[in-house]
């Protein structure tokens, strides 16, 4: 077979550039990402009803949809969220659930719900994945000088003309436009003049809707003419609306602008936003999964100019972009690809300072770029994308292509050496090593076979490195076995004799210092079993002893800050606004500082690019890009601090997270406390919290509700039903009468042109600001008595929760903890269990009814800890059993598996080392390094199982030839084959880490996602490469004399 493809270079050579040009079409062809998209696990269904408080809302719309949300299956769990007009329902479900089918199934449970109250939306289901996080954002604001131009009044025409285009731009999935106020009629009722007419507030409604109509006649066929017929009723402008008929009152017609007047205003401002201190609107893109970011965000850039000079000019507006995920994706992107440059141009000059020829050189690097190009056709073929994930695991690839083409073209060049001619050199030398080559690349390639049952976050993230690497080195065999022979046959070029090294008496002197130390420690049973005992108990020590604490994923090192302010209980706009002025100003002075200044102390707060803020009742929302990459943890410590001087605020600031949003998920520790009694369980959740900040170390703290106190003001009017059916007014009407006149009644929807515009009566004497004024309103009953409110009700002040959180239909509060990031997330849930649960229960703090379970990023740690423990043990016999099939025997594949643990423990001692040395880097001037050991460095170790027998099965299959073909002794036999396979072990070595060295060493942007694992892989490949060379010996010469001996003693016995 090897003898017809050496004798084909045209064929080869046709072969070998159709791969390539595939390749280079996928390179084209496969979408750019930050990030694989992960699968949809969660469906949320909002349902606003506009001014509804919590508890309306609860009883109202969660407990409705809740009881038939629950006939859907396969549900991990359904989480409710009942807000000030609003109601929200997140159902959770397993990995790899059918989110298409569970969609059909939940709207199918929606459409079971009777019937919502008055106001109310429709639901509106979305299903969530990490693509739904917004990746661009924009601030439009008025243009300089224009100040007479209200950006906020502009909201309307900024939906409808720029809004609308971008939503449509390829990709955009969704945009939505924030920061303004919605165009309104407002009906402003004089109460008193409404009262002397005799007409009620519910009468008036009644004949507003009763000729807001237009109704449909049907046809009439007259002659050979057919026409449709329709009622116009609705209103065609606003004068209509006040020429209105709502009574009659004898022979005299009453109209709305008897009583009052209708205008085209605006509602009630529910939130603002800023842009440093300019008033913006803000509008933030989702984009597709599936699609390529940066085109995406390049696309959006360009309509977003062309809507500068077309739409928002002509109105005095400008737009900037804000935030821009998609910088990040590129400075990544870039990084991987010059890290991969670098390591593929620092094996090739490896490989000639072995080879000394640039043809040799040039034979085994061909692999590099054909390789490379396979990799990225196997990501297109199985549907993945370019991403720093996936493309860390093509750079990752580049030093293991090499190996197979090293053991080829190191066995050609030793027989060339011998005399044999070129074609018969070819043909000999991958004879001898092909079976070795398949066993090393099929051990590579099917460890990661379990990687397919690791169904959390991280087993996606590690199926992208999977298809990266296979597919590499899936045709790093295929070059080794068909290209490296052919262009050794036709190219030769070897000059260095096959017994160098690296060539010269310091070569020669390695060599003969590694095979005396070999000859050492393999000769002699004493010697074999104190190499093995003291190999064996070094690794025991560095795995029981260097093994740090786990992360879960790790959240990237974008340059952003993230803060979010939450205010006590019954703040308005107005306040929350006052103290977001106060942080704008404080931030407003190191908007585009010099760096230089910080760095030299002469300030205290790092500078920034922009502050962005939103401010809505309550709370304040603000992000923060810094100039300097490297700033951002003095960023969130500073402004936490800032955000201190504020004490009834509760804060929290983090970094952004390119997995799970910005509010610390990759390192959230979620504690669920659940209850019946609403004021036990505030207070067990508020111990929670404080615990929380004296247990660690400036830690960022949050609760979801955001108030744990029950001190939102409400006022209750309890109606005395037996004097309110005297005057026959129902309930309804009396909610509506104190709704109208005190914060405004939705009315019915006014259509301008084609958009559809909310209608609300209000009161010409304004909104009610102080509470005991609502005992003076004046109704009008339909008995024709007039009568102040405090005559048929008593009003009363109470303190009640502003939001209300419910857990699989159980009112629950979430306590939010992020530990400092010297506290690894494992120590981390380990302190929140024993030192604030525990001891806060050992107190009598938290009742014995309350119920506390963790979540969030914890209860993913340990579910993906398991999931990769069990699948490493399945890797390990996939590995096992590959090598018992390839090389015909059970007992010497356990002999090279032995030297799994080796390159574990030389994965941890590596990490270890990495972050002893990067925490010194302060020494340097330079930042501090720290890698933690998260969930995508573990997988390294997955990696190692299949790359670190590669080389020890080089040795065992030479020994096996020299044992059965040459009946060499058994220390002979070991010994001869470290001598002949020393070379292409080291050149394979050397390639493979220098290949990997630039990711772990050079930083950038994105590296932090992957420098763990290719520490792990790096540190344990070049730890198993210095240990096996004589510990494999001892163990392999141990293992053929004792199976000679085994073999002997029958013979003895029967002689």
């Amino acid at each position: 077979m090897f003898k017809k493809i050496v004798d084909n270079p045209t064929l080869v050579s046709v072969i070998v550039l159709l791969v390539t040009l595939m390749g280079i079409l996928a390179v084209l062809r496969v979408p750019v990402q930050l990030i694989p998209d992960l699968d949809i696990r969660a469906v949320t269904i909002v349902t606003r009803w506009p001014g509804a408080t919590p508890q309306d809302v609860e009883r109202e719309i969660l407990v409705e949809q809740e009881e038939y949300l629950r006939t859907v299956t396969g549900v991990d769990r359904i989480i409710s969220f009942a807000s000030m007009g609003s109601a929200q329902i997140e159902m959770e479900f397993p990995f790899g659930t059918d989110i298409d089918d569970a969609l059909i199934r939940i709207n199918n449970a929606l459409t079971q719900v009777p019937s919502y109250p008055e106001n109310v939306d429709e639901p509106r289901i979305i299903a969530n994945s990490y693509s739904d996080n917004a990746f661009v954002f924009f601030g439009i604001f008025p243009q300089p000088g224009r100040d007479d131009v209200d950006v906020h009044e502009l909201f309307d025409y900024v939906d409808d003309n720029v809004r609308v285009p971008i939503s449509r731009v390829a990709g955009v999935s969704d945009a939505d436009l924030r920061g303004g106020v919605e165009r309104q009629v407002r009906i402003e009722i004089d109460p008193r003049a409404l009262a002397q007419r005799g007409i009620s507030i519910t009468e008036l409604r009644n004949a507003i809707r009763g000729r807001n109509r237009d109704m449909s006649g049907g046809d009439l066929d007259t002659g050979k003419r057919r026409y449709v017929m329709r009622t116009i009723g609705r209103f065609e402008n606003v004068d209509e609306i006040n020429d209105l008929v709502i009574a009659r009152r004898g022979d005299t017609l009453v109209r709305l602008r008897d009583v009052g007047f209708a205008e085209l205003g605006f509602a009630e401002a529910r939130g603002r936003g800023y842009l440093n201190d300019q008033p913006v609107l803000t509008m933030r893109m989702r984009r597709e999964p599936g699609s390529n970011i940066v085109a995406v965000r390049d696309a959006i850039a360009a309509k977003m100019e062309e809507l500068n000079e077309v739409v928002l000019k002509d109105v005095g507006l400008t737009s900037q972009m804000t935030v821009d995920d998609a910088q990040y994706v590129e400075d990544a992107v870039r990084t991987v690809r010059q890290n991969l440059i670098i390591g593929a141009l620092l094996a090739t000059i490896v490989l000639f300072m072995f080879l000394r020829s640039w043809r040799t050189t040039a034979i085994g690097a061909i692999g590099i770029p054909i390789c490379l190009v396979a990799a990225f056709l196997g990501l297109l073929l199985t549907g993945r994308t370019i991403n720093v994930i996936s493309l860390a695991g093509v750079a990752f690839a580049i030093g293991m292509t090499l190996d197979n083409s090293i053991v080829v073209l190191e066995n050609i060049h030793r027989h060339r050496a011998k005399g044999l001619g070129r074609a018969a050199a070819a043909v000999r030398g991958v004879s001898e090593v092909w079976k070795a080559v398949l066993a090393s690349t099929l051990t590579t390639v099917f460890v990661f076979l379990p990687v397919l049952f690791v169904q959390e976050q991280a087993g996606q993230l590690y199926s992208d490195i999977a298809v990266a690497i296979s597919a590499s080195i899936l045709m790093s065999m295929i070059v080794a076995i068909t290209v490296v022979p052919v262009g050794a046959r036709h190219l030769g070029g070897f000059h260095s004799a096959p017994d160098d090294v690296v060539g010269g008496e310091r070569g020669a002197a390695f060599k003969n210092w590694v095979l005396r130390v070999v000859r050492l420690t393999s000769g002699g049973r004493t010697n074999q079993l104190l190499s093995l005992v003291v190999a064996l108990a070094v690794t025991a020590g560095i795995i029981g002893f260097l093994t740090p604490k786990a992360e879960y994923l790790p959240e990237g090192e974008e340059a952003k800050a993230f803060a979010t302010a939450f205010a006590p209980p019954g703040y308005n706009l107005e306040e929350t606004e006052a103290v977001g002025a106060e942080l704008r100003e404080f931030l407003l002075p190191h908007v585009k500082a010099d760096p230089a200044a910080f760095d030299a102390g002469e300030t205290d707060f790092p500078p920034i690019t922009h502050a962005m803020q939103f401010s809505s009742p309550g709370r304040i929302w603000t992000v923060m890009p810094t100039v300097e990459r490297h700033h951002i943890d003095d960023l969130i410590e500073r402004f936490s601090e800032e955000l201190e001087r504020f004490p009834a605020m509760r804060s929290f600031v983090s970094r952004g997270s390119i997995f799970s949003g910005n509010s610390g998920g990759t390192r959230s520790i979620n504690v669920d406390v659940s209850g019946p009694d609403i004021g036990k369980l505030y207070a067990a959740a508020q111990a929670i919290f404080t615990e929380a900040r004296v247990v660690f170390d400036n830690p960022q703290v949050r609760s979801q509700p955001s108030g744990l106190v029950l001190a939102q003001p409400f006022l209750e009017i309890h109606p005395n039903w037996d004097r309110a059916a005297e005057l026959d007014i129902s309930a309804s009407d009396l909610g509506y009468f104190v709704w109208a006149y005190s914060d405004g009644a939705y009315v019915d929807e006014y259509f301008l042109d084609d958009d559809k515009i909310d209608m609300f009566l209000y009161s010409t004497e304004g909104t009610i600001e102080h509470p005991e004024d609502i005992a003076g309103l004046y109704l009008y009953s339909d008995t024709g008595a007039a009568v102040p409110l405090s005559s048929i009700a008593r009003v009363a002040e109470t303190a009640g929760v502003n939001q209300i959180r419910r857990v699989d239909a159980h009112r629950t509060v979430t306590v939010s903890i992020v530990p400092p990031r010297s506290v690894p997330l494992e120590e981390g849930v380990q302190l929140v269990r024993e030192q604030i649960i525990n001891v806060l229960r050992e107190r009598g703090e938290i009742d014995p009814r309350i119920t506390t379970q963790l979540s969030g990023a914890s209860d993913q740690l340990e579910a993906t800890r398991q999931a990769l423990a069990g699948n490493l043990i399945v890797a390990v016999l996939i590995a096992y059993l590959l090598l018992v099939a390839i090389l015909s025997h059970w007992g010497y594949p356990l002999v090279i598996m032995a030297t799994v643990p080796i390159g574990l423990s030389g994965g941890i001692a590596g990490l270890w080392l990495l972050n002893a040395a990067g925490a010194q880097l302060p020494l340097l001037g330079l930042e501090p390094l720290q890698q933690p050991f998260d969930m995508i460095t573990m997988l390294g170790f997955l990696v190692l199982v299949g790359t670190v027998v590669n080389n020890p099965i080089l040795i065992v299959d030479r020994t096996m030839r020299n044992v059965k073909k040459k009946g060499m002794e058994s220390i002979e036999a070991v010994q001869e084959a470290v001598a002949t396979r020393l070379r292409p072990v080291l050149m394979s070595t050397i390639t493979t880490v220098l290949g990997l060295s630039p990711l772990v060493l050079m930083p950038g942007a994105g590296t932090e996602l992957y420098r763990g694992l290719g520490a792990v892989v790096m540190f344990g490949l070049l730890y198993s490469a210095l240990v096996t060379r004589f510990f494999l010996p001892s163990l392999l010469a141990l293992v053929l004399g004792l199976t000679r001996r085994v073999a002997a003693e029958p013979i003895a016995r029967s002689a």
